[in-house]
């Protein structure tokens, strides 16, 4: 034992950068997450003896991980409030009359929102938003859906807490003793970056981007939507106004499809029709609107029978049609439970294939989900049918919209407190956090949910290889190999060489884990060769986020992957015009400003 840990302790830097070869192998091959492949990284550091459990354990004291858990709350309570629903609303209504325009306005919303917001989630809720814009404007999902992942990649290097790496990347560099960045201090960099990226979109990306195709599943999927309908109550607020002056109309995830007015169906001009007791709204929506309606008093949602339960009986469940239901081929009105259980039919739901009639008169088809609201009593009743498979409370919830001033003004206060520097980001963050779960904009079992844990794990773990190297003399070993060839050549190489060098490895391995490994290094290079290793920082944490080539460099990439159904030489062809013109701007915008 005594030889090997003499063999470890004479040659540990080289062994370092073995390890990190193997992780560099392990995250390219992605035979397992990239989050285990940093824990399998940080365990053999431990296991070799090169870092010891309290060095392991220092890793979690880092303030970034807190800030970036943080900021996935405060992004969830801007979805559970619908906020960013509400902006898509307004555009998609405009989409009709200016296409071009509109599309434009989203992706200036999507950028703006980007900046302020973890760019996942943005990424998340807009994949079906750009979708419905796609077919409103007629032009391609696939045309949008990349571009939509690059302007949020693009939005999020604007400022400080625009997206995880700029925050890793600066508490990496506090770390090694550099100053603290501002919230807005790369706002500059990034606003070149994010002006050359858009013309290299409008200019070559676009023409390089795939149409749609009959088998591209991003061409013609949708969220799951359920056909549903609105009867207008007597005292309501909305009789009188014409539809389109209502949030109904305005709604993004709300489609309009016919209004019932004594037996008779209007289906054109919709937005003119002036609205009257009792008249049926039909409407296509997804579960959590849904249930957002549930909780209007203006309207009764659902299949209204005299004497049921009410649309806001005490229990939600979801129930699946059996193919043995005898019902099946009927009108979902004539479904026996309806008449025998004290409950209410709120949406019917069919996988791609929504029925054209109003809600009563659909016809039955097996595997048809139905969404039924009671008491816990006549629901309970649901369970024992036999002819209704998978019965289970929902786990949809109604937005909150009364509450979006409140959680836009918790993510305000986190940029104002943390650019005036009254308080520390990630003080502002969790302050910002608590005060959103105390207004209620989210519940905490939400809250908790809205955290990305892989990518916790991941920067847990690659701090903790990071430590690793340092402590290994990984770190100095290539410093010196570099700081030879770069000794006698102007800033401005040394810029474009570690830029090159970043958005190289990005493309291959997770955006964090190249913040991570390579600033110390850059760090370490500038104090070697007598410059101010603050433009060098800049560098890293613009190139790190810069994975525009490839679907795997970035979260945001790989869900517009799948959604749109592409190929990865798509990305390819798209993200290679985008890499070279962003790399270019930057790299001048940080040689120019320094």
């Amino acid at each position: 034992m005594d030889v090997i840990r003499a063999f470890i302790e004479a040659w540990q830097a080289q062994i370092g950068l073995v390890i990190l070869a193997l992780m560099f192998v392990g995250f390219v091959m992605e035979r397992f997450p990239a989050a285990v492949v940093a824990i399998l990284g940080a365990c053999t550091f431990l296991f070799l003896g090169i870092i010891n459990s309290k060095e392991l354990l220092s890793a979690f004291s880092n303030s970034a991980p807190i800030t970036i858990a943080a900021m996935f709350i405060l992004s969830g309570a801007l979805l559970r409030t619908g906020t960013i629903d509400a902006i898509a609303g307004v555009i998609i209504a405009r989409a009709r009359t200016r296409p071009r325009q509109a599309v434009a306005e989203m992706f200036l919303g999507v950028y703006v929102a980007s900046a302020f917001m973890n760019n996942t989630p943005v990424v998340v809720v807009m994949i079906p938003i750009i979708l419905k814009l796609a077919q409103a404007t007629g032009f391609s999902a696939k045309k949008l859906l990349i571009p939509l992942s690059f302007i949020c990649i693009l939005g999020g290097t604007t400022t400080l807490i625009g997206t995880s790496t700029n925050l890793i990347v600066d508490s990496v560099a506090r770390d090694s003793g550099l100053a603290a960045f501002g919230i807005f201090e790369i706002t500059p960099y990034g606003l070149i970056a994010g002006i050359a990226g858009m013309a290299m979109l409008v200019l070559f990306s676009s023409w390089l981007l795939p149409g749609d195709d009959a088998s591209s599943p991003g061409a013609g999927a949708n969220d799951e939507l359920f056909l549903t309908e609105l009867t207008i109550r007597n005292q309501s607020a909305l009789r009188g106004k014409t539809l389109g002056e209502t949030a109904i109309a305005k709604r993004a995830r709300i489609k309009v499809t016919a209004i019932k007015r004594d037996g008779t169906y209007l289906r054109h001009n919709l937005t003119e029709e002036l609205l009257s007791p009792d008249d049926v709204i039909v409407v296509q929506t997804d579960l959590p609107e849904l249930m957002s309606l549930r909780a209007s008093d203006d309207f009764k949602v659902g299949i209204v029978r005299k004497g049921d339960a009410g649309a806001k009986g005490e229990v939600v469940v979801e129930a699946m049609v059996a193919p043995s239901h005898p019902s099946i081929g009927n009108r979902l009105f004539d479904i026996p439970f309806l008449s025998l259980l004290n409950v209410r039919i709120l949406g019917m739901s069919r996988f791609r294939n929504l029925p054209r009639s109003d809600l009563p008169n659909a016809k039955i088809h097996a595997a048809d989900k139905l969404v039924v609201t009671g008491s816990k009593a006549d629901i309970a009743r649901m369970y024992e049918n036999p002819n209704l498979f998978g019965v289970v409370s929902t786990t949809a919830r109604a937005l909150r919209r009364d509450k979006a001033p409140l959680a836009l003004g918790a993510l305000a206060a986190v940029v104002i407190l943390s650019a005036f520097n009254v308080v520390a980001i990630e003080v502002a963050a969790i302050l910002a956090v608590a005060g959103i779960l105390i207004a209620r904009c989210i519940d905490a079992e939400e809250a908790w949910s809205s955290i990305d844990g892989n990518v916790l794990v991941l920067i847990f773990g690659m701090l903790a290889v990071g430590i690793g190297l340092e402590q290994a003399g990984s770190v100095i070993i290539v410093v010196n190999a570099l700081a030879p060839y770069l000794t006698d050549v102007p800033l401005w190489a040394v810029v474009f060489a570690v830029y090159i060098f970043s958005v190289l490895l990005t493309e291959i391995i997770t955006n964090n884990a190249v913040a991570i490994l390579v600033t110390p290094i850059v760090i370490k290079l500038g104090a070697d060769l007598g410059i101010d290793p603050r433009p060098l920082v800049i560098a890293v944490m613009f190139a790190a986020s810069a994975s525009f080539a490839t679907p795997i460099g970035y979260q945001t990439n790989t869900l517009v992957y799948a959604a749109g159904g592409y190929r990865f030489t798509d990305f390819f062809k798209a993200g290679i015009p985008l890499t070279i013109g962003v790399g270019l701007a930057t790299c001048f915008a940080v040689i120019g400003f320094n």
